[in-house]
């Protein structure tokens, strides 16, 4: 063989090695082995074993501080790590907004229970000719601070003690 035809293929063996590293393999699988890197570079496999071993011995050495595992690969884990975190977060936040709707229901439950007792009152008072409205139903499971315009339920909703949903 010439010198030109071995510094083909080692040439070639190189920039088998550069895109299985990469993980832009063009003529393989991908993997990281001696076979593979022969099928990239398109040279037998004897030629990596028997003749260039030093380029042999370099993709082994390679490989190993890379623990197998590509570029495409490593940048695929970074990526899947930060996208596990972001979706704890919006899971967090999606639990807290959980929280905050059922404290909202809850009162407003409360409130549409005091608003039927007032508007009962109201017409108790209406009915029995008396002028006063009580604000306050005694029988009311929650106190709220409450008035009564034109025999409509109208409440302060700073009064009403809700989670922190940032």
């Amino acid at each position: 063989m010439t010198q030109t035809s071995d510094d083909d293929e080692r040439t070639a063996i190189t920039a088998a090695m550069e895109r299985l590293f990469a993980g832009a393999p063009l003529r393989s699988s991908g993997a990281l082995d001696i076979v593979t890197l022969a099928q990239e570079a398109d040279v037998k496999r004897n030629k990596l074993t028997h003749k260039h071993t030093d380029l042999k011995d370099l993709f082994y050495a390679e490989r190993k501080t890379r623990a197998g595992v590509p570029d495409s690969e490593i940048k695929l884990r970074e990526e899947i790590a930060a996208l596990q975190t972001t979706n704890s977060e919006l899971r967090e936040e999606r639990d807290r907004y959980r929280a905050a709707s059922e404290t909202f229901a809850r009162a407003l439950h409360v409130m549409a229970i005091e608003n039927d007792n007032l508007r009962r009152d109201l017409d108790k008072t209406r009915a029995s000719g008396r002028g006063a409205v009580p604000l306050r139903n005694a029988r009311s499971p929650m106190t709220l601070p409450v008035s009564l315009r034109a025999g409509v339920f109208v409440f302060d909703a700073r009064d009403i003690l809700l989670p922190d949903v940032r």
